[in-house]
């Protein structure tokens, strides 16, 4: 495979309206991004993956665009995102834009034009289809946050196809328009000087032009065996490549539900020039059912048994990236850690675990200071849309109780993820000093920025070690290409693996449970590279591991 640099890079994303708000209004913005990147230098991430800010209405915290050469009001100016990237520039970080084109706002001009007539030359820019009959959506598909993903409009008498929220109505990317259009938007960014996409759910773009109904309804939501991963969006993704990315040397990554190593070759071959890499999602599924499900102990076989699919199937025809978190996922700390007495152990376990291995490493604000999740009592109190969904799902279809519905609801909500962070221990956590769009964690006073960079032993220390390792150390080439092999496969509480690239190999051990841990390994150790206890054993044949430890090791 051909080495890029995104390979190498430590992603960083920024949920902007949760960061830092430099005006006092209580929602993060572009100026204070520019004002806390130092501190992202500190780090030493060199990409940030900027989530959403673009104009919008906010039904869904920007993920639904009305203007996509502008920013939104509360985030700043061109200008100010014109800064940022600048700013960035100079302390070798680059800046990655989400890329929200599977859908768009009900209030862009598009749409608005679209649904003004059934005769107006953007009609067919949006999926518009007649129902079945009077009351009878066109097909049975489903939407992450409604029942139906069919919006009937009276007007005109038909249907628009929205996978997510009703003010979020599908582009028709069949029509040659709307993909050019498109491109134009991103050759506009790329003009600015941004380093490349996150592509919010690319594998949805392309739909059966019959639109039949979901028959695998077991697949989480209705009609997801039609219009995930259909060939049309591996047409359209070269067709991009061609026409936008081809000529700039961009970090491209695709969020892709519901794809298999398989098809994740499919779109990172660099021969198909298609995509960078891919989120996939499976990993985040082992300690849950289903989406309504309660939450289960993490299976640690389970998840081993994923994440080795996931580093030897893929390479080296593709590339993948690597997340214990992002703003769709609750802290992981608080579900595969210890939030309580071993939050720094389970939280530099975690991070060591995951940065040893195969792909780009993706780090979530406050992940790198250990934030946990926030249980908010009350349904009203929430703010992401797809927790009032799974809450009037549960509550009128499933028979749940209020009690019952919140029990499941606050350990994965999103919201988990989006509470400002924190920088301090002051008003707000330092976060704004207006009221915050959501509400601070009240353990800011002992979990925040300012306390992690006080401590040369916190979390945040630990992740700029690994950082520097997988970007300027002697151990780079095997961190970020050497060959993954599982040890102890079915040892239900420790995570081993070595990777091998030439002559050295490093062998990472994990223990993921809060007790002491017998383990023995025929393993000679050279050196340990890092480890999240003041010593490390040193004779694997007979170890005994503390709760939440973890090593990296050098070995024969």
């Amino acid at each position: 495979m051909e080495k890029k640099w995104w390979h190498q890079a430590v992603v960083y994303q920024i949920y902007p309206r949760s960061f830092y708000d430099s005006n006092g209004d209580g929602i993060g913005d572009l100026k204070g991004i520019i004002d806390k990147l130092d501190y992202l230098k500190i780090l030493g991430i060199n990409v940030i993956w900027l989530s959403p800010v673009n104009t919008s209405p906010m039904d869904d915290n920007g993920y639904d665009i009305s203007d996509y050469e502008n920013i939104a009001s509360e985030f700043g100016t061109l200008d100010d995102m014109e800064c940022l990237i600048q700013e960035a520039a100079k302390r070798d970080i680059k800046i990655v834009m989400d890329l929200v084109i599977n859908h768009t706002s009900d209030e862009h001009p598009w749409f608005i034009a679209s649904k003004s007539s059934r005769c107006h030359p953007k009609r067919h820019w949006y999926i518009w289809r007649k129902g079945k009959d009077e009351i009878t959506p066109p097909n049975n598909w489903a939407s992450w946050f409604t029942r139906s993903a069919w919006e009937y409009d009276p007007d005109s008498k038909e249907y628009y196809l929205h996978l997510f929220s009703k003010k979020q109505p599908d582009l028709n990317w069949a029509n040659p328009e709307v993909r050019q259009a498109l491109y134009d938007l991103m050759g506009f960014w790329i003009a600015k000087g941004i380093g490349g996409f996150r592509m919010d759910v690319i594998n949805l773009i392309g739909k059966p032009s019959d639109y039949p109904d979901g028959a695998l309804t077991d697949l989480g939501v209705v009609g997801m065996d039609h219009f995930c991963n259909h060939s049309l969006t591996h047409e359209y993704l070269r067709e991009m490549h061609q026409k936008v990315l081809a000529n700039h040397d961009l970090l491209t990554v695709g969020e892709t539900p519901l794809v298999t190593p398989y098809e994740a070759k499919l779109y990172t071959h660099p021969m198909r020039k298609e995509l960078g890499m891919i989120f996939q999602f499976e990993h985040m599924d082992v300690d849950k059912d289903n989406a309504f499900s309660e939450k289960k102990p993490l299976d640690l076989v389970g998840l081993k048994r994923i994440m080795t699919r996931w580093q030897e199937e893929i390479y080296p025809d593709g590339w993948n990236s690597l997340y214990w978190n992002n703003h769709d996922q609750a802290r992981i700390v608080s579900r595969f850690g210890n939030d309580q007495e071993y939050r720094v152990e389970s939280g530099k376990m975690l991070a060591t675990t995951l940065h040893f291995m195969l792909g780009t490493p993706y780090i979530y604000q406050g992940e790198e200071i250990g934030m946990t999740n926030t249980y908010f009592k009350s349904i009203e109190e929430y703010n992401d849309l797809m927790d009032h969904h799974k809450y009037d799902v549960m509550t009128k279809d499933m028979g749940l109780s209020h009690s019952e519905a919140m029990d499941r609801i606050q350990p994965f909500s999103r919201d988990n993820a989006r509470t400002p962070f924190h920088w301090d221990t002051s008003l707000n956590a330092g976060f704004s000093t207006g009221t915050p769009w959501l509400p601070v964690n009240d353990n800011h006073l002992t979990i925040n920025a300012k306390m992690a960079l006080e401590d040369n032993r916190s979390i945040f220390y630990h992740y700029q070690k690994l950082i520097k390792l997988r970007r300027n150390s002697e151990y780079s080439n095997t961190i970020v290409y050497g060959k993954h092999t599982l040890l102890l496969d079915d040892d239900p509480h420790i995570y081993a693996y070595k990777r091998s690239y030439k002559n050295q190999t490093i062998l990472v051990i994990s223990n993921f449970s809060e007790h002491h841990q017998n383990i023995s390994l025929n393993e000679q150790v050279i050196t340990p590279i890092i480890h999240n206890y003041d010593t490390a054993p040193q004779d694997l044949q007979k170890a005994i591991l503390r709760p939440y430890e973890s090593i990296a090791y050098l070995v024969y």
